[in-house]
């Protein structure tokens, strides 16, 4: 079957507000940022030249019609968007705190994205893709949880890569032991997975990242790990392979929101250009050289969907800083 898409995304759309400054009158002022972690790998793929694809639920609102069309601008195909006509687009406030961190205030009980049902999957659909993408956000919830199940049997079914970031929110949850449970699954169903050093320590219970690496790829088939350490930089796992690559850390960093999303857009086009075959010690670090300066280059900026960088300006970041 000839692919329409090279990755179909399902998952959260949604508007993050940012702090940016205060009024004349000292309140604060938010922008209202595209968001949601699947979209954004969208969008960054997208910039590298990769046709992609969403499937998910917005609110028929105001933001949920800029979104879609936020989408469009972006290159991302939008016909498995599907307006709720109950249901508001889902909300985050993106709080960012002195060390760098960031607290997230969302406005979801319930949100559009959590409307997603069985009934909005359609296996042609996600046939028409190389790769399927998706995180745990929309299996916070049970009518979403079992849509995401569907659409990973189906991907799974026809022989499609999945990549899987677990992308943590732990205010989402009702319980932890649930998170759990459904971080668990796309580790079982995955043939790549993001991780980060938070995430792998909540699933295995260690801090230290060589126990707890070793602990998943005893437990689970995962061709492909890669684990994100913030400013430590991130290491890429396959077969008995292991290489590592600092972070290039920027002095104008001003938000970390969609780093590691750009991070993985970053991996998954380099897995649609080489494969999951074969790969070598010098594949793996261009892959991570690569992934690592585009996060950077995403954090000098203010969110992350609309403003996702070149390529060239990422192979200039490169070259200027020898990385």
């Amino acid at each position: 079957m000839n692919k329409l898409f090279d990755v179909i995304a399902l998952g959260e759309l949604l508007m993050d507000f940012t702090q940016n400054g205060v009024s004349s009158q000292g309140n604060q002022l938010f922008e209202a940022n595209p968001g949601g972690a699947p979209c954004n790998v969208l969008a960054m793929l997208s910039k590298l030249g990769k046709k992609t694809a969403f499937i998910g639920r917005v609110g028929k609102d105001q933001f949920g019609y800029t979104l879609k069309n936020i989408l469009e601008e972006a290159g991302i195909n939008h016909d498995m968007v599907i307006f709720d006509d109950e249901v508001p687009t889902t909300l985050a406030f993106v709080h960012n705190q002195p060390n760098g961190e960031r607290d997230f205030s969302f406005y979801r009980k319930p949100g559009a994205d959590m409307m997603l049902n069985e009934n909005d999957i359609e296996e042609g659909f996600i046939q028409l893709s190389r790769i399927f993408h998706f995180g745990t956000l929309s299996m916070t919830s049970m009518n979403a949880r079992t849509a995401t199940k569907k659409a990973v049997r189906i991907a799974k079914e026809n022989n499609l890569i999945i990549t899987f970031d677990p992308n943590l929110r732990k205010p989402l949850w009702n319980s932890l032991d649930l998170a759990r449970e459904q971080i668990l699954y796309g580790l079982d169903h995955c043939d790549v997975l993001k991780i980060s050093d938070d995430e792998l320590e909540f699933i295995t219970g260690t801090s230290c990242a060589t126990k707890g690496i070793r602990i998943l790829k005893n437990r689970y088939p995962i061709t492909l790990i890669l684990l994100t350490m913030g400013e430590k930089g991130s290491i890429a796992y396959y077969e008995d392979l292991c290489i590592e690559k600092q972070s290039l850390l920027q002095q104008n960093t001003i938000d970390t929101t969609g780093a590691g999303d750009t991070f993985f857009a970053s991996v998954i086009n380099f897995i649609l250009k080489k494969g999951l075959n074969s790969l070598t010690e010098s594949d793996l670090y261009e892959m991570l050289v690569f992934a690592n300066a585009a996060a950077s280059l995403i954090t000098t900026v203010k969110g992350a969907l609309r403003v996702m960088p070149d390529k060239q300006d990422v192979l200039d970041l490169i070259v200027k800083n020898n990385f």
